[in-house]
């Protein structure tokens, strides 16, 4: 507080040249110095850079996440697909044929059928419809039936919100599945 100030050669050189482990061996910097290396303006000038900057680092994020999604990396996924639970289930559903994901492509059939418009084209559209969605139904039962004891057996229970997860699994297009099935058919998990 009342001793010489220092010149600038005798702050910045150490008394004791040799560096001491553990030590960092460096002068502290100034906090003004170390304030203005930080400062950055709070509202950028230019807009246009800033905001395709932005978009860059927001495509390259979201393309980092697509992909960790469909690779079924835990990280990646959402809160409802995350977890050794879900995985099992996915797996489990992913390795059957399942009527109902057959519903939309027989759907779409149904449609070009219920053009023709004659009496027995009306009979088969009736037919095909209401025959597959109960046909699908049961199978997704018997389906989340068998899982559930596999579920039950591996994790200790079934948690709320299991059942629909599968059932809503199975009556998706193996190809439009998200995340993307990560086993054959006939792959059972054990």
């Amino acid at each position: 507080m009342f001793g010489r100030k220092k010149t600038v050669n005798e702050a910045l050189t150490p008394q004791d040249a040799s560096p001491r482990p553990g030590a960092k061996n460096r002068p502290t910097p100034k906090r003004r110095d170390q304030e203005a290396a930080n400062k950055r303006p709070l509202i950028i000038t230019d807009r246009k850079a800033a905001r395709s900057k932005d978009k860059v680092a927001r495509r390259e994020a979201m393309a980092k996440q697509r992909a960790g999604m469909l690779s079924g990396d835990d990280r990646y996924l959402p809160v409802r697909d995350k977890g050794p639970r879900r995985r099992f289930i996915r797996d489990s559903v992913d390795a059957r044929w399942n009527i109902g994901e057959f519903i939309l492509p027989v759907m779409l059939l149904v449609l070009l059928i219920s053009f023709v418009g004659s009496d027995w084209a009306t009979m088969l559209v009736f037919v095909l419809v209401y025959g597959l969605i109960l046909v699908a139904i049961i199978d997704a039962v018997i389906m989340w039936l068998r899982t559930k004891k596999k579920v039950v057996a591996k994790f200790g229970q079934a948690e709320k919100g299991d059942a629909f997860y599968a059932v809503m699994r199975a009556f998706q297009m193996r190809r439009t599945r998200m995340p993307k099935p990560a086993v054959d058919r006939g792959q059972h998990p054990s």
